[in-house]
């Protein structure tokens, strides 16, 4: 969120916080998907069930030492740029944010084939990084390794920001979305452990052909699995070997 230096009043600052304070729970309501965005106000909120993806890289608080930040500012676009083209190319994608050296995207799945859908796109973020890091090789940057985490779950969709500034944004909030960042976060951080880290419940509505790719982690107590994009695997194979 940019800002635009309005300046701050505090009589009107603790208006506001009462004001929210006194919001009334009955203005928070269930819905069997994901409303647009354009529906919320500062005084409402929906609950739905959704699926949240997490991607960031390994290690990423080492590479500064490593290279000068002109050589890590390209590394840092070409990976966040790709991932988000990725995330933003599913339909059901509602929201995606860049923090630091991860990316994270919240999406509509009221269906199983929603929930595959989003597994199939993880599959393309990972087959992306392969490209990614030939490329850096010719560079002579050192290749990266990224965890991925997936959750479905329920989560409150609520409008949050500075009322009448112009200065807002969409949050998500509940387990969901913090399990995907946990996930993400256990993804390739040893040797034993697989780039994709899938929560027990989105797991167990994927497809029987998505599930077979995946595997019991139980020291995570979740699936984890290296999957790709056979399309994309195989354009590599032709152009980058």
């Amino acid at each position: 969120m940019e800002s635009n230096h309005k300046p701050y009043r505090y009589e009107e600052s603790f208006k506001r916080i009462k004001d929210i304070l006194n919001q009334s729970d009955i203005n928070y309501t269930e819905e069997s998907e994901l409303p647009d965005r354009s529906k919320l106000t500062f005084s409402n909120g929906f609950y739905a069930y959704c699926s949240a993806l997490f991607i960031d890289i390994r290690g990423s608080s080492q590479l500064p030492k490593k290279y000068r930040r002109p050589k890590l500012a390209r590394l840092y676009r070409a990976y966040i740029s790709e991932a988000v083209a990725i995330l933003n190319g599913l339909d059901s994608c509602r929201e995606i944010n860049i923090v630091g050296d991860g990316a994270w995207a919240v999406f509509n799945t009221p269906y199983k084939p929603d929930i595959d859908a989003v597994f199939s796109h993880a599959a393309m973020l990972n087959s992306m990084v392969k490209v990614l890091n030939y490329e850096l090789k010719k560079k002579d940057i050192d290749p990266v390794s990224v965890g991925i985490g997936m959750s479905y779950g329920r989560a409150l969709m609520v409008k949050a920001g500075y009322s009448g500034s112009g200065i807002n944004d969409v949050v998500y909030m509940g387990d969901v979305v913090n399990e995907a960042a946990k996930l993400a976060a256990k993804g390739n951080k040893s040797y034993f452990d697989s780039t994709m880290m899938v929560s027990d419940v989105f797991k167990s509505n994927l497809s029987e052909k998505n599930q077979g790719f995946l595997r019991w982690h139980s020291s995570y107590e979740c699936w984890q699995g290296d999957v790709i994009n056979t399309l994309m695997d195989e354009w590599y194979d032709e152009n980058c070997t």
